[in-house]
């Protein structure tokens, strides 16, 4: 790995991936990397809505309620995530860079420097967004982790207490091994966070059998109607149905990293399918049950003798999830060094093939 010092302007993104074998590493990587920290909403985002009266702003669980809330999540990712991002935003990229800075320096092109002021409204909304993603990467880690760890007071109350140190341990581990590179964390990760989607689809699979009238929630009148119904509080809802694409900027953020073809393809063939399974499941949990039994819905799916595995493997992945965000940040930084709107840092290169791959010490 050698330091270097940044480039005045962006640099060119690395070439596509030649052969089958290569885009495989590089899409196992990206599902490793970029997937993690929206892969593990399940943990939280039908909980906050629906478990009532166990959660604050969760609203009562009658089956029309349930199903405009899956609903409304069934839509956010498609929307969002697959025709937002997947099929347009990451056509915006800057030399095979993405992220919200790369994008606002595509002003800075050959007609630049006769806007003059016209550039300073578009960069100051690109530098505020820069700064919402570095608050997400603060935070992600935190709540990702500890919201794994929270499921071993599901298995016994009286190990409450162990839940904070255990989830500082954790952090301080994965924040000592990101000078490896996101390459490499990305190869192993990527197995870990390709088992835990079959994992979570598996479970989801097996509720949506046991009530598949859950299924209903595909049309998109229930969502409508939900929001309709409920007013301000139906809408003030919405803020928690977008947990489910919480992460969803740093399939651009970390375009660099990969490239497009290898995130579109963990997308559409592993993450989708794992999260629209596990949701529904759910959804299906709460039709039936009685309204207000379900404390958490996540872990109820697997309540038994799976329960121990799958806090175990929910864990791994909380703390895969933090690397989408820790990566986005450090090719954010990197983009905002080149724009001249933050310090020179050491930039390390962690990879010979991919010139996307940094690790920035400072920032870390």
């Amino acid at each position: 790995m050698t330091a270097v010092s940044p480039a005045p302007a962006l640099h060119a993104g690395h070439p596509p991936p030649q052969g089958r074998r290569a885009v495989a590493a590089l899409s196992l990587g990206a599902l490793g990397v970029v997937y993690g920290d929206i892969g593990t909403s399940p943990l939280y985002a039908m909980k906050e809505c629906l478990a009532w009266p166990h959660s604050p702003h969760a609203i009562e669980p009658h089956p029309e309620e349930v199903l405009g809330v899956v609903s409304l999540v069934f839509w956010a990712l498609m929307l969002v995530i697959t025709v937002k991002y997947l099929l347009f935003v990451l056509r915006a990229d800057n030399k095979g860079e993405g992220g919200i800075l790369a994008l606002a320096a595509l002003l800075y092109g050959s007609e630049g420097a006769t806007r003059g002021n016209r550039l300073r409204i578009p960069m100051m909304l690109a530098l505020f967004g820069a700064g919402l993603l570095y608050g997400e990467g603060v935070i992600t880690p935190a709540i990702s982790v500890l919201g794994a760890i929270e499921g071993i007071s599901e298995q016994s109350p009286a190990l409450s207490d162990l839940v904070v140190p255990i989830t500082v341990g954790i952090l301080v581990a994965l924040f000592l091994i990101q000078r490896h590179g996101t390459g490499r964390l990305g190869s192993i990760f990527g197995w870990i966070v390709g088992l835990w989607f079959v994992a979570i689809g598996a479970v989801g699979l097996h509720w949506i059998i046991v009530e598949p009238s859950v299924l209903g929630a595909i049309n998109p009148y229930h969502a409508a109607r939900f929001v309709g119904s409920h007013g301000v509080h139906g809408f003030l809802l919405l803020g928690l149905v977008f947990l489910v694409v919480t992460g969803g900027e740093a399939l651009y953020a970390d375009m660099g990293h990969f490239g497009r073809r290898p995130i579109r393809i963990a997308w559409f063939a592993v993450v989708l399918p794992g999260l629209l399974l596990n949701y529904f499941g759910q959804g299906a949990l709460f039709l039936s049950r009685e309204v207000g039994s379900v404390k958490n819905p996540f872990y109820a799916m697997v309540d038994g003798p799976l329960l121990i595995p799958m806090i175990v493997l929910a864990t791994m992945a909380a703390v895969i999830a933090s690397q989408a965000l820790i990566s986005g940040a450090f090719a954010i930084t990197r983009q905002a060094m080149q724009l001249g709107f933050f310090p020179r840092l050491t930039v390390v290169h962690t990879s010979a093939q991919t010139e996307g791959q940094i690790y920035i010490p400072e920032m870390n």
